[in-house]
């Protein structure tokens, strides 16, 4: 097993005023040769979006981009029509692809937003832009992994364009819990979103996150109650 510890406070930052995100990879004005992408993981922003605070509609294309909000209610409108508000328990997915036009706004004037907005590079370029959300329980993911985003029928979660996987999980205190790839030879981004756990005799303390590859499974032990996300990538393309 290979890992790559990504702590918290290595992060790059930016203060917008209406925008605090932090960037696990580089992203705007903060690059870090070393920290460019993850296998096909190429960007995850962890943003605080203030009351009011707003993305003005701008282009993507060949990406497949994907948003977990944590507080608050973002809204979302795109070229293809596709438009929404999702709050924690939603997950977001749009395949950029051809290109899409898109705008992201705060909900609420007075209340924050907090999300994490993942890109990950598509399996096949070019394809019509989609746009998807979905609820999902949270409590059924206790202690267990809860898949939202996969391109396997059986998952029942919302479809990517690529061999890549979105879980999470909330995990008590004291518990363990094995994670097994759903692509063999794919490496796992694990964040740990709070609380504290162990992967790999790393210690994962609250927004810190290891890369994991060279391994199709791995085992992480909370010492404190806490909330994960893994995502699973190809390494390369």
């Amino acid at each position: 097993m290979t890992t790559i510890l990504h702590k918290a406070g290595d992060r790059g930052t930016a203060d917008y005023g209406w925008l605090k995100p932090n960037y696990y990879f580089s992203f705007a004005q903060f690059h870090n040769p070393e920290k460019v992408h993850f296998g096909l993981l190429r960007v995850l922003n962890d943003d605080f979006i203030a009351g009011g605070g707003a993305f003005g509609t701008h282009p993507h294309d060949n990406m497949e981009i994907v948003t977990i909000p944590f507080t608050g209610a973002l809204e979302h409108k795109d070229s293809t029509g596709g438009q929404g508000i999702i709050k924690a328990g939603d997950i977001q997915i749009m395949s950029a692809g051809t290109g899409v036009q898109h705008s992201e706004a705060n909900a609420s004037q007075t209340e924050p937003v907090t999300l994490f907005q993942v890109w990950i590079f598509p399996k096949q370029r070019n394809i019509k832009p989609r746009y998807d959300q979905r609820n999902f329980d949270i409590n059924d993911r206790l202690n267990n992994w809860q898949v939202v985003v996969s391109p396997i029928e059986a998952d029942k979660a919302l479809w990517i364009n690529q061999d890549a996987r979105f879980s999470l999980t909330k995990l008590e205190a004291g518990k363990s819990l094995q994670y097994e790839n759903a692509f063999k030879g794919n490496g796992v981004f694990l964040v740990n979103i709070s609380g504290v756990v162990t992967v790999d005799d790393k210690t994962l303390q609250k927004r810190d996150a290891v890369g994991i590859s060279d391994s199709d499974s791995f085992t992480i032990t909370a010492s404190e109650d806490a909330e994960l996300l893994a995502i699973e990538v190809p390494m390369n393309q």
